[in-house]
């Protein structure tokens, strides 16, 4: 059997027992997570916050770090064993001091889930110069992991489940232009490429953690209403989804055919709690499985052969490298 999921390799259902419709509560069965340790970026709202519910209530410890405090501290009252922290994803000083200071906690870090992201938002730039997008949904998620690397490592097994999108359909990684220097602002565009470098940076992650016991993971959520990843949507672009009418309203078939968000916190909670996957990382998972392989357009769902290719994960490491001035060496 293959050993990496280098060209999509191990991209095969492994028959899980769940499916779409299986909830968090269905994949959380039987889970002891005592004495375990996780971090959930945008664990206050949406997918995110339902999955810090889900590891709270099997008995884990959970660190939220939050642009908005109070917004935090707010949402996710009354859940126990739950830390909140400071930290703004788009600015790397924040990043820096939010993983210098769980360091010092000499605490391991036995889960650690990137699950915060942006969507339909015009042409921003951070502090950096760079798309908001890709600083968000991918430079941050290679920081933040990068930064907390001894800790898990001191787990002595754990694991990194990065939030992926079927939107990398919309465009491979743009190595001669990531930043739209040269060329028009798509707003969909760059949300797929951000997505597509979650899934080569898992990829590649995972092929190199594997011998400290860390597996990484880049998972769909699937389709959901209801989270706050619209907010900043276009009514034109939400129209072309079908999501909304011609007058602007919301579409009842079509928002009643998505996921819940239990639904859709599920597949993160399968790849960072499953048994079945002690053996398997670097994979992209959806509807509680391993995904397959999208080679042609007859596949509407899976992962694409462009998001799983080994030049482009590693040519991707090393423009990550320069572009956040973050050197990654796993040892």
């Amino acid at each position: 059997m293959a050993q990496d999921n280098y060209a999509g390799a191990l991209q095969q259902p492994i028959s899980s027992g769940f499916n779409a419709t299986s909830t968090t509560s269905d994949v959380i069965k039987g889970i002891d997570l005592k004495g375990k340790i996780a971090i959930v970026t945008g664990g206050n709202t949406g997918i995110g916050l339902e999955t810090v519910k889900t590891l709270s209530k099997a008995g884990a410890t959970i660190i939220v770090p939050a642009r908005n405090v109070e917004k935090a501290k707010e949402n996710l009252k009354g859940i126990t064993d739950v830390e909140i922290e400071k930290m703004d994803l788009i600015d790397p000083s924040s990043i820096d001091a939010f993983a210098r200071k769980f360091l010092a906690s000499g605490r391991p870090l036995h889960l650690l889930i990137n699950n915060a992201g942006i969507m339909f938002v015009p042409l921003r730039r951070d502090a950096r110069g760079i798309e908001s997008q890709l600083a968000t949904n991918y430079l941050s998620v290679f920081h933040l992991t990068a930064r907390l690397w001894e800790a898990l490592k001191k787990a002595n097994g754990a694991r990194v489940i990065n939030v992926s999108s079927l939107g990398h359909h919309f465009a491979p990684f743009n190595f001669d232009d990531p930043n739209f220097e040269n060329h028009e602002y798509q707003t969909l565009q760059g949300y797929g490429q951000s997505k597509t470098a979650v899934n080569l940076f898992s990829l590649e992650l995972d092929n190199r953690a594997k011998s400290f016991g860390i597996r990484v993971y880049s998972i769909h959520p699937g389709n959901i209403w209801g989270t706050e990843l619209t907010r900043e949507a276009p009514v034109e672009i939400l129209q072309q989804f079908g999501f909304l009418d011609d007058k602007g309203n919301p579409v009842p078939e079509v928002i009643d055919s998505l996921k819940t968000i239990p639904q859709g916190a599920a597949t993160t909670i399968w790849a960072a709690t499953s048994p079945l996957l002690n053996e398997t990382g670097g994979v992209y998972l959806e509807d509680i499985d391993i995904a397959e392989l999208a080679i042609d357009s007859s596949i509407p769902n899976g992962v694409k052969p462009y998001s799983l290719d080994e030049a482009s994960a590693k040519q991707l490491w090393k423009l990550t490298e320069e572009l956040t001035g973050v050197t990654f060496n796993v040892g």
